[in-house]
């Protein structure tokens, strides 16, 4: 039984792949099953086209889940920056959400929507590898694994299209805007606070913490208060758990190790 609105979209991905497959099965046949979900022959130039002429030709809305699958055959900066123009394509009074994970968040199309009178509305949560493109609510566009590889399909099928519809909104009232990531400054400081937030989120001591920064335990803790009021905290604690959430945590073990831990 689903847990949460991540897990509810990881059922809903699931049942993506068995209808794809169930598309590919009876690809011969002219059934209204096939009219409602469509392969895409062809490769990512393709699917591009496809979006394309979905965003072009939208009236009201469009969601996007960009979580791309690791090992991408295509090149991830070019496809990223083509997949970015095309947003750019829709018409001004259609409504457009970007639901990414921290991973794959491109800080440079943040700000270029930080500077528009309509942005795209950007989000950030921790959905499974998926790439899709609903418009209007009636039309997407999937590429998700399946059992003979990776599919690219058109989906119109009205009871899926519910689903997908229902649960893009359950994760996105859950999801982090983007404009609420948290800039600390430059490399350097953006780093230090990476290694603190680190050391918050494992009980690090300040003495211990410090000493491993090569900081005094002073100047330590102004960090760690600088940091709580730029993530919205009120405890080290949920200063910790936001971080997570945001993707702020540094991949390597925090200063101190798990010795260090409090008690």
């Amino acid at each position: 039984m689903p847990n949460g609105p991540e897990d509810e979209l990881e059922q809903a991905l699931l049942q993506v792949q068995n209808l794809i497959e169930s598309t590919v099965a009876i690809h011969r046949d002219r059934s209204l099953q096939e009219q409602q979900i469509t392969v895409v022959d062809g490769g990512y130039r393709e699917v591009l086209a496809l979006a394309e002429e979905f965003i072009t030709g939208a009236r009201r809305t469009i969601d996007i889940v960009h979580a791309r699958m690791p090992g991408s055959e295509e090149e991830p900066d070019r496809g990223e920056q083509t997949e970015r123009q095309l947003i750019y394509r829709a018409a001004e009074s259609v409504s457009a959400r970007l639901l990414t994970s921290p991973a794959l968040v491109d800080e440079d199309f943040v700000h270029e929507q930080l500077a528009l009178e309509r942005p795209v509305a950007i989000r950030i949560a921790r959905v499974p590898p998926l790439q899709a493109l609903m418009v209007d609510g009636t039309v997407a566009l999937v590429v998700a694994e399946s059992a003979v590889g990776r599919r690219a399909s058109v989906i119109r099928a009205p009871e899926l299209m519910h689903t997908l519809r229902t649960l893009f909104e359950n994760v996105w009232r859950n999801a982090v805007p983007a404009g609420e990531r948290i800039v600390f400054g430059n490399r350097d400081r953006g780093a230090l606070a990476r290694q603190i937030l680190g050391a918050l989120w494992a009980g690090v001591t300040d003495e211990v913490a410090a000493r491993d920064l090569a900081v005094s335990v002073r100047t330590y803790r102004r960090h760690v208060a600088e940091i709580m009021a730029l993530l919205g905290a009120n405890s080290r604690f949920q200063a910790g758990v936001r971080a997570a959430e945001l993707g702020l945590l540094p991949p390597a073990a925090p200063p101190g190790g798990a010795s260090s831990r409090r008690p």
